[in-house]
């Protein structure tokens, strides 16, 4: 079973007759009790660890080629990644990469599966990489999306001690991404029967627990946990749709965190699809569309689709966020350009870059002269 969660990790180690575990992690964890924990752990099942944290956020290449080759000079064959979704993207690619050629490029070689146990553990409640098959690194400065079911790491430890110290602006974002995440595969082209149980779950789950969470409680941090790796589940199926396709360049342009952007994204997305379903992309066709939104609507306890757009509207104007400011029109034509077209193939409505662009002078204010 993939995803298995878990609490004793030495118990896990013994199962699994781990000798030499790598520890993936920020340096910041090392602060965290768990970090504490986890060196206990393996010294009590007889493993060695090693610990790599040569990764900066967005992950470059080289620094999972680096750590591959601490795998090998220390024979692990175990796993654990613990924090956001850098250090999962890391070492779910040390996964994936270890048993490859190492005298050629990783990103060039087909992937062979391996037996190597991984072990996640979220420092976030956001991103939902514990539970999903993709990885996302840079080659030479360029985006490189991994994707393979033998990334999905088998075990999964929520901690909700580990969001305690997360500053209120990184809550609200993280939050807002497992939100969208839900959305997103909610609406997905390729969204199935499956998938929409753990999309309407993890909706429930973020507006349930919302409050909790932001005041920093036990409960809220640990339905937020559950939340977003539901919604993880989720888009391991359908992966994401517009809203994030649109938001990667939102958060290089001004500075948002990643979640800030694609609820921005989604608040304009949503309500134009809902207006345009004659340009459906879905194979289900426009009919199937106006009843997925209305079954989400139903989802989020509202009576009609206008009424679930406005709780998602009022419950982002509660947060409070900065809205993004256009320096000039410029901008416009780097962000509707930046939108990677494969991406919006999972959209169910049709986007033209006329659209987009319609949609991020929504999102954004112009300066005031």
């Amino acid at each position: 079973m993939k995803n298995e969660k878990i609490q004793d990790i030495e118990k896990l180690l013994r199962e699994k007759g781990a000798a030499s575990v790598l520890l993936v992690c920020g340096n910041s964890f090392r602060s965290q009790a768990l970090y504490g924990r986890i060196q206990e752990a393996a010294e009590k099942a007889g493993a060695g660890l090693t610990e790599f944290s040569d990764f900066t956020p967005n992950p470059g290449y080289e620094s999972v080629k680096a750590g591959v080759q601490v795998y090998l000079a220390q024979h692990c064959d175990f796993i654990i990644a613990a924090g956001g979704g850098s250090a999962m993207d890391v070492a779910k690619c040390i996964k994936l990469f270890w048993n490859m050629e190492q005298n050629k490029n990783y990103l060039e070689q087909e992937i062979v599966e391996n037996e190597t146990p991984l072990l996640a553990i979220p420092t976030t409640a956001g991103t939902g990489s514990e539970a999903t098959r993709f990885a996302v690194i840079y080659y030479e400065g360029n985006k490189q999306s991994v994707s393979h079911p033998s990334c999905i790491p088998e075990y999964v430890l929520l901690d909700a001690s580990l969001l305690v110290t997360l500053p209120e602006y990184q809550r609200k974002a993280t939050m807002l991404d497992a939100l969208c995440h839900a959305l997103e595969s909610w609406w997905s082209v390729n969204s199935t029967e499956e998938s929409r149980a753990y999309a309407a779950e993890a909706v429930r789950q973020v507006f349930q627990y919302e409050k909790a969470y932001l005041a920093n409680e036990q409960e809220g941090n640990e339905g937020m946990l559950e939340a977003a790796n539901t919604a993880g589940r989720a888009i391991n199926i359908t992966q994401t749709t517009a809203g994030h396709a649109m938001c990667y360049k939102l958060t290089t342009l001004y500075g948002l965190a990643h979640g800030h952007a694609a609820a921005f994204c989604v608040a304009a997305l949503w309500p134009y699809m809902a207006a345009h379903t004659e340009d459906c992309m879905d194979p289900r066709g426009s009919a199937y569309l106006q009843e997925m939104f209305q079954g989400l609507a139903k989802v989020m306890g509202c009576t009609g689709v206008e009424g679930s757009i406005e709780r998602y509207r009022a419950f982002l104007e509660e947060l409070a966020l900065p809205v993004p400011v256009m320096r000039s029109g410029s901008e416009l034509e780097i962000l509707k350009h930046s939108v990677n077209p494969d991406r919006l193939k999972n959209n169910p409505v049709l986007l033209t870059e006329e659209t987009l662009e319609a949609l991020y002078r929504q999102i954004l204010k112009q300066e005031e002269i």
